[in-house]
């Protein structure tokens, strides 16, 4: 495929930097509500309990509460990819008193559905990038491709030999794939499943030659078990647990990084004395060494603790960067 024109590249900068602007005006001149917080604040999550999303919520939700003095309720809204979840978010009263934990599908899912309740530009203010956790491309040990050089090789002499299994169609790690395969002209197809468990299982048990997974989605046991080999990560600089797989960029792909980041965000008109106490209180107990310790050893993912800057820019980069790749890879979630 093609690498990306120069008219795209404008296309791109143009909104991006709309997107800054739009992203830079100020959301509301509302003052801090007397009192505030009055009664318990409520913490939506698009997803059903028990998923990484939901135990990150219920971590900051555990100590945020003493913080603030009131209870801090999870509420999970699961379905619709994460649009119902989402869409009540958008539609919840900017009073302070409810605020959105999601995860990368904020950025995603309006490429990928025709359509969805919410506008992640006019509807939501960003507070806090949470998380960030990258993906790796991984194949069984003895699948005789050891470096992502072998990979892209092989891939390139004979185009329609692999495939890979992902999560699902539309995920993190599923986009990752398509960025990478755009970036370094080759074919893999892809081979969605239910989850990272079968998807997992797909690659060990020679279903597909490769797989793309999150770090945090069950990877990193396979790889230190030694039973898959990591080629290649998707984030920035080295993995904690495993220094020795290079990125993306390393491997001389630059402005390829795809990483699954987690994030809270409040409904736009939301008072700014309001998100700025919340926001402080959330990156406070963000830095706490047991949460650190606990998120890595429940969820392993990386802590960020970022302010609404950049999350901002972030969001603004990532919207019409997904955009690009799911229209060149024609990905459709019905």
């Amino acid at each position: 495929m093609a690498h990306t024109s120069d008219s795209v590249r404008v296309r791109l900068l143009v909104a991006y930097s709309a997107l800054l602007a739009i992203f830079g005006a100020e959301t509301s001149t509302a003052q801090m509500p007397a009192g505030y917080p009055a009664r318990p604040l409520t913490v939506i999550v698009p997803f059903p309990a028990g998923g990484g999303v939901d135990i990150l919520a219920r971590v900051i939700a555990k100590h945020l509460s003493p913080a603030l003095g009131k209870p801090v309720v999870v509420d999970n809204r699961g379905g619709g990819g994460g649009n119902i979840g989402i869409g009540a978010a958008a539609r919840a009263k900017p009073d302070g008193y409810t605020f959105l934990i999601t995860s990368s599908i904020f950025v995603n899912n309006p490429s990928l559905y025709k359509q969805v309740p919410f506008d992640p530009i006019r509807d939501f203010t960003p507070m806090v990038l949470i998380t960030a956790s990258p993906n790796v491309i991984v194949t069984r040990a003895d699948s005789g491709i050891n470096t992502l050089a072998d990979l892209i090789a092989l891939a390139r002499n004979k185009p329609d030999l692999l495939n890979y299994s992902s999560p699902g169609i539309g995920t993190s790690s599923h986009l990752s794939a398509e960025l990478f395969k755009l970036k370094a002209k080759i074919n893999l197809t892809h081979v969605p499943y239910s989850g990272s468990a079968p998807g997992l299982k797909a690659v060990l048990a020679g279903e597909t030659q490769l797989g793309v997974f999150g770090i945090a989605g069950g990877g990193g046991g396979q790889i230190s078990s030694g039973r898959l080999r990591a080629l290649v990560h998707t984030g920035h600089g080295r993995l904690r647990d495993f220094p020795d797989v290079p990125n993306l960029a390393e491997a001389g792909f630059p402005n390829s990084e795809a990483e699954n980041f987690n994030s809270m965000l409040a409904p736009a008109g939301t008072s700014e004395e309001v998100m700025e106490l919340v926001a402080r209180e959330v990156i406070a107990v963000l830095k706490r060494p047991e949460v650190i310790d606990t998120l890595r050893q429940t969820g392993g993912v990386n802590v960020v603790g970022g302010d609404r800057e950049l999350l901002r820019a972030r969001i603004a980069k990532e919207l019409p960067l997904w955009r690009e790749v799911i229209e060149k890879a024609a990905i459709k979630v019905e």
